[in-house]
């Protein structure tokens, strides 16, 4: 009974995953999977806390052909175990710097969640100084094996580890500023939740665009573009704001020092990386939020929504109309942000 009930759910999840809930904006989208042409993805730290789930994730995705999963340990029986999925892709795990090459050679799409997860007290700096080298490493490997893919980074501080990846892309020769994305879907996936809860809407057909970055006051939630229309009191949406920018924290105290948004960033991840093989299969109008390359404000990367498609970034749209309280958000996250964007760009510069 339990089983069968197990069946459903996951059934249903997958279903809902993958053919309905696609975009942060509740577009549904379907598709036909005998006609999907082959696609390989390779996730890099996914023997990790977010890297595990999330290959479940892109193995339950039908427009995956081939998986590669990778990390410095214990890949093998990831692979292994999610292998026995009965869904269309091939599952291959990869061990160690010597196999890093193999698991990204053909590589359509990367996503990258490896380094280290944030614990309780620990600040974006900490998080910095060791994920910083990771991704610098990882990214000279992507630029060697597929300097075609897009690449999806979720290694956490986001604001700095993609400038590091823009500057070793530069270096190498194959920066292609369409192709590189900072994934901030959960800012996106947390907003849409608390906002349905507080409007009492159907979650399911809430949108609400997030600009700016991926830490603490650089996310900014634009409540005021938010569909269904709510109305909510001003206090309302700055405690709604506070909590999306929070969000990541008030998962890493409610585990108590065991972990971090590891589940909830990699449905997120799986999201991005779904509507980025829609946009490669060129399906119109798929429109993510994403860290990305941008002119729309003085800073050189900003997240706002952006339009996928064959070649990656297709267009990065505007931030459309601002309250006064978002106006004020905006002016008050640049200075951070632009300090993080520098602090990665040094970092990838100086050997």
């Amino acid at each position: 009974m339990r089983t069968a009930m197990l069946r459903s759910v996951l059934k249903r999840s997958s279903s809902n995953l993958m053919n309905s809930t696609t975009s942060a904006y509740g577009v549904r989208r379907g598709f036909a999977s005998e006609s999907a042409p082959e696609r390989k993805v390779a996730v890099l730290g996914a023997a990790g806390g977010i890297g595990q789930p999330l290959a479940l994730l892109m193995k339950l995705n039908p427009l995956v052909s081939k998986l590669a999963l990778y990390d410095i340990a214990g890949t093998p029986g990831v692979a292994a175990d999610v292998s026995h999925i009965n869904t269309r892709s091939e599952v291959v795990g990869f061990m160690g710097e010597e196999q890093l090459g193999q698991a990204l050679e053909g590589s359509d799409v990367v996503i990258i969640p490896a380094g280290v997860p944030r614990k309780p007290g620990m600040t974006r700096d900490d998080l910095f100084n060791i994920n910083a080298g990771i991704v610098k490493s990882l990214c000279t490997a992507i630029a060697k094996y597929c300097p075609h893919a897009l690449v999806n980074m979720i290694s956490n501080p986001v604001n700095s580890t993609v400038p590091i990846a823009s500057e070793v892309f530069k270096k190498a020769g194959t920066y292609d500023e369409k192709k590189l994305f900072g994934v901030t879907t959960l800012d996106v996936v947390r907003a849409k939740t608390f906002y349905a809860g507080k409007a009492k809407v159907n979650v399911a057909e809430v949108n609400v665009p997030v600009v700016g970055g991926h830490a603490g006051i650089t996310i900014l939630p634009l409540f005021s573009q938010a569909t269904p229309k709510a109305n909510l009191p001003d206090e309302d949406i700055k405690a709604l704001t506070k909590r999306t920018q929070d969000g990541g924290t008030e998962v890493v105290e409610a585990k108590a020092g065991k972990g971090s948004a590891t589940l909830s960033m990699a449905y997120a991840g799986a999201i991005f990386a779904d509507a980025c093989l829609k946009g490669l299969n060129g399906v119109p109008d798929v429109v993510e939020c994403s860290f990305v390359q941008s002119s729309v404000t003085e800073l050189p990367f900003f997240a706002s929504k952006v339009r996928l498609g064959k070649n990656g970034v297709e267009e990065v749209l505007g931030l459309g109309p601002l309250s006064d309280y978002e106006k004020e958000g905006l002016e008050a996250l640049k200075p951070e942000l632009k300090s993080s964007i520098e602090k990665g760009i040094k970092f990838a510069n100086q050997s």
